[in-house]
């Protein structure tokens, strides 16, 4: 985490902050590198990278060889690449609700992205991603049916619209059953985490693997 933090020593003042306390507050940086450790990754896709930070902490650890990221911000990539010089990681700009056919990846990271989309896009990214992965498909969304704690989310997320530019233009959870089910059906087996510790909010790990 703090060779990750270091790498954005370069880009702006408002990364140069941003990374860092996104990295020490958000706990699925700690959980995607303890699944990663527990079976590296290999070539990972991440879907909606913004500042490219998992992925870099990723290749940092040695538990992914090399990471794309796909993002509809180009000021993000932008960072994202300054940060990732001398590793493997290329940058791409997207829009994610126009459903790109995804490359080829061991692993696809879908990491706070679905919940910012219209039902149809969710559907077709997370077919597209069953599709490209070898291995892995990873998404972390917010759980419905977690009472105080999905409610809270909702409304923090709304309100995040009213100040951050780059936001999608939909806070638009879905039950984890709906995700199960399409993820199933691509021949995987799901299993689903909390993943929020030291946090309020509703967040889940939906963790597909191949049989």
């Amino acid at each position: 985490m703090a060779r990750t933090a270091k790498r954005y020593r370069c880009c702006s003042r408002f990364a140069r902050n941003y990374v860092p306390a996104k990295l020490r507050a958000d706990p699925v940086h700690r959980e995607i590198l303890a699944l990663a450790a527990f079976d590296a990754f290999g070539s990972v896709l991440d879907v909606g990278c913004g500042y490219g930070q998992l992925g870099l902490a990723l290749l940092e650890a040695g538990l992914a060889d090399s990471v794309l990221g796909l993002d509809r911000s180009g000021k993000h990539l932008q960072q994202a690449q300054m940060a990732a010089r001398m590793q493997p990681f290329q940058a791409r700009l997207q829009d994610l609700e126009q459903v790109p056919a995804l490359s080829k990846a061991d692993t696809v990271l879908l990491i706070d992205v679905l919940y910012q989309l219209s039902r149809t896009a969710q559907d077709c990214l997370v077919e597209q991603a069953g599709r490209a992965a070898r291995r892995w498909v990873i998404v972390r969304t917010c759980d419905l049916e977690q009472g105080m704690r999905s409610r809270f989310s909702s409304s923090i997320e709304r309100l995040f619209r009213l100040v951050w530019p780059n936001a999608g233009r939909y806070v638009n959870p879905r039950p984890i059953s709906s995700l199960r089910e399409i993820l199933e059906r691509a021949g995987f087996v799901v299993e689903c985490r909390p993943c929020w510790q030291g946090t309020p909010f509703a967040n889940v790990l939906v963790i597909a693997g191949r049989l």
